[in-house]
Formats: structure tokens, sequence, C-alpha cells
């Protein structure tokens, strides 16, 4: 069984690129004897080729050949430096969080699951246990996410700005005049539908490039959790909780009187949100996912925005163009469910876009500063 086809992907990562020298063509002489003149052919430049990589055929005893590779992935080297970075908050805010060693035993069930899946690759190294340990590192996003929360929380929020940003922008909150307008259950299915689709959008990404752009699979695993990394710290130190906790808070007749007040602290020791609308299974597998992971947390930029805008650039890139359409319309409506279901300012989403192409550019430059094979 094979899983992917040879491609030529020297588009994608133009440091790899190996250019051919011009050739010329010499003048050519024509003997005395044919009576014709033939005047020297003017120089010819030959266009430059790139030399083409080739991904070869693959079968599932392949990904299990003994073959060993040292070193870490990219996306293990993160996690490490992320793990530091954060055991150090951990440290400042000691006495202020509510579970420190909570966050303490995370980190070392972190360190330890690297540190196990190192020493059974060594026994066995084999590609299947490497991609396995890229794995393992991505799945502790899961756990990462809603530690921003214990970290921002000890900061006051900033609700009331991005609010008052959204409101001189456009006259009103999008977040709650979006779903207001928008009633019908097609829709609103629809907006929940891309939202929720985001995570199944960077697993496929991601897996491709595990499973059938292997050699160029380290920097899209460097651009993606680096990515990931720099909106978490964004948010650890700019604390925003979005729409669907500020307005439960202060409540809805604020955005009437165009009013924002400031909340401060509020958030840490209150994390009531605006009940979603549910209407179907979309909205109830949103709902199930907002209840075991959600805080008042991640507003500003939109990760979700910026994420799913990384997600689709490496999907492209990877010359994959069914994957990069078959995700295009979830992504449009992920983009618009973000503030359709009041989990971001508007502002948040526009920025998040932005930013996530900044961001990309960024990680592009400097894999081949930081991390090279």
């Amino acid at each position: 069984m094979q899983f992917c086809k040879p491609y030529d992907d020297t588009t994608l990562w133009p440091y790899n690129r190996q250019t051919v020298q011009p050739t010329t063509v010499q003048p050519t002489t024509v003997q005395p004897h044919d009576r014709q003149t033939v005047q020297p052919s003017n120089r010819t430049t030959a266009k430059p080729h790139t030399h083409t990589t080739i991904q070869p055929h693959m079968n599932i005893k392949d990904y299990f050949k003994k073959e060993f590779e040292p070193g870490l992935w990219s996306i293990e080297m993160l996690t490490i430096i992320y793990i530091i970075y954060t055991s150090i908050l951990t440290l400042f805010y000691w006495h202020s969080l509510q579970s420190p060693y909570d966050l303490v035993w995370t980190r070392l069930a972190a360190i330890g699951t690297l540190g196990v899946a190192l020493l059974i690759y060594r026994a066995y190294p084999c590609r299947a246990i490497r991609i396995i340990r890229v794995i393992l590192m991505v799945l502790f996003l899961i756990a990462w996410y809603p530690e921003t929360y214990d970290f921002c929380s000890q900061l006051p929020y900033k609700d009331h700005i991005f609010a008052s940003i959204d409101n001189t922008l456009f006259g009103c909150q999008p977040a709650l005049e979006f779903s207001r307008h928008v009633t019908s259950t097609f829709w609103c299915e629809a907006f929940n539908m891309g939202y929720y689709f985001y995570y199944y959008m960077m697993a496929a990404t991601l897996l491709f490039y595990l499973l059938c752009r292997y050699e160029k699979a380290d920097k899209a695993g460097f651009i993606f959790l680096g990515s990931f990394f720099v909106f978490y710290v964004i948010y650890e130190w700019l604390p925003v909780a979005g729409p669907q906790y500020y307005f439960k808070a202060v409540g809805e007749e604020c955005a009437n009187l165009g009013t924002f007040p400031d909340v401060g602290h509020y958030f840490r020791t209150n994390t009531e949100c605006l009940a979603l609308d549910v209407r179907g299974i979309f909205s109830q597998l949103v709902l199930g996912a907002q209840e075991i992971g959600e805080r008042p947390t991640a507003a500003f930029p939109s990760s979700h925005v910026g994420m799913s805008t990384v997600t689709m650039i490496l999907a492209y890139r990877s010359g994959n163009k069914p994957l990069f359409f078959i995700m295009l319309p979830f992504y449009l409506l992920l983009c618009c469910g973000t503030v359709y279901i009041k989990a971001h300012y508007c502002i948040d989403s526009i920025v998040g876009f932005f930013f996530a192409c900044a961001i990309y550019w960024v990680m592009y430059k400097i894999y081949p500063k930081r991390v090279n094979d």
C-alpha cells in the first residue's frame, strides 16, 4: 500500500534549490566549399533549471525499516524552549496561581513523554517512531492552551479597549449583531462546523507533511508549532477574554449604550460566559469543546483565524491542491464563525489573519538559521 506519489517540491523551499550554470552556444563555422557565409549565431543563455527532489514511494513496511536519524525534531526543540519559558512564569507567579503544582506536573509529563519516546526510538529507530514523537508533542497543545489563562489572569483584562475599537470601526458590536441578524439554522450550523473543523484542518495538513512530504516535515512543523507558541506568549501578556465572557460580565445593554467598563481582574475568579446557541450537531460539538478547554483567554489576536491561516498557507505550499481546496470553504466559515459564536471581537479576527501571514514569513525565514540539519 502506497501513501504518497512522487512530487517535485523545489518550489516550496527555495533554500534547497540548486542552479545549473548557463551554457553558451559557440559560433558556427562553414567550410569554404559551401559557398555560403553563415553569420555566427548570437549567444543564447539556457534557462536555469532547479534540482528535482522526488519523494519516493512509501509502503507501510518502509515506515518500520530501521534508519537512525540523529537529533531532535524542531517541534521537540520548540516544546523544550516553551517548557523552560513557562516554568519561569510559573515560579514568578507561584504564590498567586490557583494550582501551581498542576503546572509543574504537566511539564514533567511532557519531558517524561519526550524522554520515553527518544528511548524507544534509540531501541528501534524507524520513521514511524519519529512521526509518533511529533504527534505526541503536538498533542500537548491541549494542555498548553488552557494554561494561558492561569498566566494572563494575573494581569488586568483589556476587553474594554477591544470592544471600544469594534464600536468605533463598525458602529456596533459585530459579535452580538451577527447572530441577531443571521438567524437561520443552516448558517448557524455552517459557522459552527467551520469553527469545529479547525482541529481537523491542522491535523490533516500536519499528517500530510509527515507521510507525504517527510523531507519538508521538520520545517513545516517548525512553522506550525512556532506560530502556535508565539500566539500563546501574546495571550499570556495581553489578557483579553472575548465578547462571550466580557458581555456576560458587563451586560449586553452596555453595547447598546456604547459604554465599555474596565473589568480589571474580574475574570481571575469568574469564568461564566454567554450561552451558545445550540441548534444541531456542530453547535453541540463546539459547546462540548468549549466546556472541556475554553477559558477567558486568548481572544486577541484570534488563534483560530491565525493558525488556520498558517495551516492554509502550509497546505498550499505543499503542492496538494485537493487538500487546499477541500479545506478552503471550512476556513472561510471558520473566519466568520469566530465572530458569529462570540468567541472573538471582529478586530481579533482581522488582526489574526494579518498577524498569521507575518508570523509565517518570520518562522519561514529564521528556520534555516536556527535549525539546520
